[in-house]
């Protein structure tokens, strides 16, 4: 779905410099994605087209007509695009072994990749033009770099640590989470480090004035890739973008400050970036209409990022995720483990890695289920690496306890039990659920969106029209692909709300999971949006299921 959107927007930025589409997301995994497309002769910008010329972030329509409509090749493009971002999965397979291994030892570090290779929210989302790889790839070297500065207060790790806090913010704006959790590491830093008052006061000023020096170096580079991104961007028009974008935004001062800042040359690539943090936050608050559990809703479920999280991942990794914080807890009790000054600040000192990573996912996922924006547990990948880390060396310490051989042979039924999983699905990886959820051909009956269904089995649909010798397919299809352009004249165009009379008997009708679902939900109390479109077809049958996330009917 987002591809359309983020790729498309990512070649209008390296090759106009001028970022009036998508300022909702930073701008770095686009121009990594959209960057092999500059050595493709004869790509054609859509110059003319009123999603550039005249909309405000006409981002979809812009998209389509890149894609769809200007003589490209969209499935080249797409293809292209994605090398970067499978580039960045590898890379940050290579940084949770890396870190593990320092940390934990080599057999936890192989464990960790293992989990890592085989979790199927990272496979799914790790070769698409989306910023939910990067971001956890942004949050653990951000966090890696920035606690090794912390051990070793040299300026080369201050500059790598600056570097890569940038590096983050200009892969997804929800990293902004960052700071508060390097606050509370500088804090506790401080607290074990010292024997008084006045030796801690001592410290912590140290590392603040040096944490100004990081987010100092972060900032230089984020203005200078940002003064790229709006070197083009008329100044006028920058301005009028701003206004109309925040238009509803509740802060009205901080909204009418950037405004201001976007028509001053020097702070436009601020403005910039604030804008698109601002669209986030203003995102964030207001939700998004979706499909949970049996209900449609524009507010959230406080209940969703937990439901999703332990039926979208292998019950593998959830029962080693329970068993390392039991035996954790049973190690603690053995040990006569007490909060007190001397044994927590020793345990701190000795584990203040494995601390940095609980902060963080503390942190990441307070904010998560606050947020009424639910639309996918790719939203809380940037925890999944650390998680993963703590998972192996949790696993690697139970089985250095007594019974080693049988529980080398429960661990290695487990991964087996994982792979198998997720190689099952192949290449459906985005629909996975596991079997806490009835499986994957069950999961769309708790959440869809791109949890489930995405687009990605359009050219499927299209194989299986051409099998089958249909002439003529209505389609109701969510995704960033075009139907038209794949299916021809064979596709007709349907919607969730249109009379279903107006289908001829005999017709065949292919639904996407996500609006179906969509139209069958129960509305929750404040909803105030058309429902219950798609009840009709609950007296249908499908006839075949394209991929996952299709389904096929045919009416009589």
């Amino acid at each position: 779905m987002d591809e359309s959107s983020h790729l498309p927007a990512g070649y209008s930025y390296v090759s106009q410099a001028d970022m009036r589409i998508n300022p909702e997301h930073p701008p770095i995994v686009k121009d990594l994605a959209s960057a092999p497309l500059l050595f493709v002769k004869g790509i054609n910008f859509p110059y003319t087209s009123k999603s550039w010329t005249n909309e405000v972030n006409g981002q979809w329509g812009f998209g389509a007509d890149f894609l769809y409509r200007s003589g490209n090749n969209p499935d080249k493009i797409i293809f292209l695009g994605r090398l970067p971002m499978i580039a960045i999965l590898i890379l940050l397979g290579f940084f949770v072994f890396r870190w593990s291994k320092e940390l934990f030892g080599s057999k936890a570090a192989l464990l960790a990749l293992f989990l890592f290779s085989f979790s199927p929210t990272l496979l799914a989302h790790g070769r698409l033009v989306t910023t939910d790889v990067a971001a956890a790839f942004g949050a653990f070297t951000a966090t890696y770099y920035f606690v090794k500065y912390l051990k070793d207060s040299t300026t080369k790790n201050l500059i790598k640590a600056g570097i890569f806090f940038g590096l983050a913010e200009l892969l997804k704006f929800s990293l902004v989470l960052l700071a508060p959790a390097f606050g509370v590491l500088v804090l506790v830093w401080a607290l074990i480090k010292s024997r008084s008052f006045i030796e801690f006061f001592k410290i912590f000023w140290y590392y603040f004035l040096r944490c100004i020096l990081i987010a100092l170096v972060a900032f230089i580079l984020i203005y200078v890739v940002y003064l790229f991104h709006v070197w083009n961007y008329p100044p006028s028009r920058q301005v009028s973008d701003t206004q109309f974008i925040l238009n509803s935004f509740k802060q009205r001062g901080l909204a009418d400050l950037v405004a201001k800042m976007a028509g001053i040359p020097i702070l436009r690539p601020i403005a910039q970036y604030l804008l698109g943090l601002f669209m986030v936050l203003q995102r964030a608050s207001g939700g998004n209409t979706g499909y949970f559990m049996g209900e449609i809703s524009a507010a959230g479920w406080k209940n969703y990022f937990p439901t999703l999280y332990f039926t979208k991942e292998p019950l593998t990794f959830i029962i080693l995720l329970f068993a390392a914080l039991i035996f954790g807890l049973q190690l603690a009790i053995k040990k006569r483990f007490k909060i007190a000054e001397a044994s927590f600040n020793g345990w701190l000192k000795s584990h203040f890695s494995e601390f940095s990573m609980l902060v963080f996912i503390i942190i990441y996922w307070a904010f998560s289920l606050n947020s009424n924006l639910n639309i996918g547990v790719r939203h809380l990948l940037p925890v999944f690496p650390f998680t993963i880390s703590l998972v192996a060396s949790g696993t690697m310490l139970w089985l250095k306890s007594p019974k080693l051989f049988l529980k080398k042979i429960i661990l290695a039924v487990l991964l087996v039990w994982q792979a198998a999983s997720v190689l099952s699905v192949f290449p459906s990886f985005l629909s996975y659920y596991n079997e806490l959820a009835g499986g994957t051909a069950n999961g769309y009956k708790i959440a869809v969106d791109s949890n489930y269904d995405w687009g990605q089995d359009l050219k499927r649909l299209t194989n299986w029209v051409s099998q089958n010798k249909i002439d003529k397919i209505y389609v109701d299809y969510f995704g960033g692909g075009n139907p038209e352009y794949y299916l021809g004249s064979k596709y007709q165009s349907w919607w969730g709300d249109r009379n279903p009379n107006e289908l001829p008997k005999g017709s065949y009708l292919a639904i996407s999971a996500t609006f179906l679902q969509g139209g069958q939900g129960k509305p929750v109390a404040s909803f105030d949006q058309p429902y219950g479109y798609y009840d009709w077809l609950k007296n249908y049958t499908p006839i075949a299921r394209i991929g996952y996330s299709i389904f096929i009917y045919k009416i009589n």
